[in-house]
């Protein structure tokens, strides 16, 4: 009786282990912001996505491209004076005054940090001469960025129907910004202080210290608003940039990145609510880091085929010119096939290094991504085929045939001298 219980047992615990349901497949993120996306920095691989080409207001992200045109087109230590324009702009402002001269260092970690709107418009004053003059650099520096659903109007995000981005558009450039050192530092400052007195004109001194008296000490202590750079409950670790936003059009807005063990992506998250903003964020950077897994598929040096050069000397070698890594699914074994794509016709000479096509890779009917493939050697030209060398022939040809028909000629003459001799004889 004991041994058929025991039997009855394991068979039970057989079948229980047969009929355990299997894990199921991680949910995608379901954020409550309008329109999302986790984008990876690196490769620009789109991880996940939501209304993500819908045409939404970027708010304060928007300052994002103004900090990336600004340090290109100018340096730290110049001086910017704030004009009145700069100083009455609505939204959130830190009390620049007209005439006040202010570093662009200070006025870029006012603005990304603290998200100032007059320091935007003495910004793009003085880079682009005008505000109207700054957003034509913003647009010019978006589109060759490939932020092409993308228009700007002004350098601080404040509501325009003319005013609108997309959250691909907002991934791509925020990517971009980021391959900056200069705004990566700015974005990642958790406190930043200025002294704005000491460059402080009299009279725009005496205006302040007036205003003072009445409001409490002018503002120089300024404290980055993107929460998951904090070390509290919505602090998020390996967090390192970017951009917050907030208008009641816009929503709540922001641009988050993180980096952990070498990978670095970009979420964006637009028109959410309240609290929402940063659990969405969170939430997006998780799934990113958590359900895919980066692999290396190509580096530099590897060598692919060869390929038939016109006028060459020999075939030339091809090799790979760069990185590709894809994100896949965690625990998933892709099936990745290869495909070259050569140029029509490559013409000799070649030096080394130069591109004659494409490493393309593919999996399940989709392009993971594209590597140059270049010359691993020069390929020179075969020294028969060029016009010199041929006319060079044609020359030599001709004054071969003078030379025999000259030949020709005096053997006939000499003839014609013999035969006369002879008949003199006769």
């Amino acid at each position: 009786m004991i041994r058929k219980v025991a039997l009855f047992t394991i068979i039970m615990f057989v079948l229980a282990l047969n009929i355990t349901p299997a894990i199921a497949a991680p949910a995608a993120p379901d954020p409550v912001g309008e329109a999302a996306l986790l984008m990876d920095a690196q490769t620009g691989q789109v991880l996940f996505a939501k209304n993500a080409g819908k045409r939404m207001y970027p708010a304060s992200t928007t300052k994002i491209i103004t900090a990336l045109v600004a340090l290109e087109k100018s340096s730290p230590g110049e001086m910017v004076k704030v004009s009145k324009r700069a100083a009455e702009v609505g939204g959130t402002r830190v009390g620049l005054q007209p005439g006040e001269q202010i570093k662009m260092e200070d006025l870029l970690y006012i603005m990304m940090l603290n998200s100032a709107n007059d320091a935007a418009v003495a910004i793009a004053e003085h880079v682009g001469g005008s505000v109207e003059g700054f957003a034509k650099l913003m647009n010019a520096r978006a589109r060759q960025i490939g932020a092409r659903n993308t228009h700007f109007v002004n350098p601080h995000g404040m509501p325009d129907e003319n005013h609108y981005t997309t959250a691909r558009d907002l991934a791509l450039i925020a990517r971009e910004a980021m391959q900056n050192a200069k705004f990566r530092r700015i974005v990642q400052t958790g406190s930043y202080k200025v002294e704005r007195k000491k460059n402080m004109d009299p009279d725009v001194l005496q205006r302040v210290e007036e205003l003072e008296r009445v409001y409490g000490p002018v503002q120089e202590d300024f404290f980055n608003q993107n929460r998951l750079l904090w070390h509290n409950y919505y602090g998020y670790k390996g967090a390192n940039g970017v951009k917050t936003g907030y208008t009641s059009e816009a929503g709540q807005c922001l641009v988050a990145s993180a980096e952990r063990q070498g990978r670095e992506l970009i979420a964006v998250v637009l028109k959410s609510q309240g609290a929402n903003l940063w659990t969405d964020a969170a939430m997006l950077l998780d799934y990113g880091f958590n359900q895919f897994t980066r692999l290396e598929l190509i580096r530099p040096g590897e060598i692919i085929t060869d390929a038939g050069v016109r006028y060459g000397t020999e075939r030339a070698v091809l090799e790979t010119a760069g990185y590709l890594y894809y994100n896949f699914p965690a625990g998933e074994e892709p099936q990745v096939e290869r495909r070259v794509e050569l140029k029509q016709e490559a013409v000799a000479p070649l030096e080394a290094g130069e591109r004659l096509g494409d490493l393309v890779l593919e999996a399940n009917g989709e392009v993971l991504g594209r590597v140059p493939l270049v010359t691993v050697r020069p390929v020179p030209r075969k020294v028969t085929t060029y016009w010199w060398f041929r006319l060079g022939v044609v020359f030599a040809a001709l004054g071969a045939a003078r030379l025999l028909t000259a030949r020709r000629r005096r053997k006939a003459a000499n003839r014609v001298v013999y035969m006369r001799r002879r008949e003199r004889w006769y």
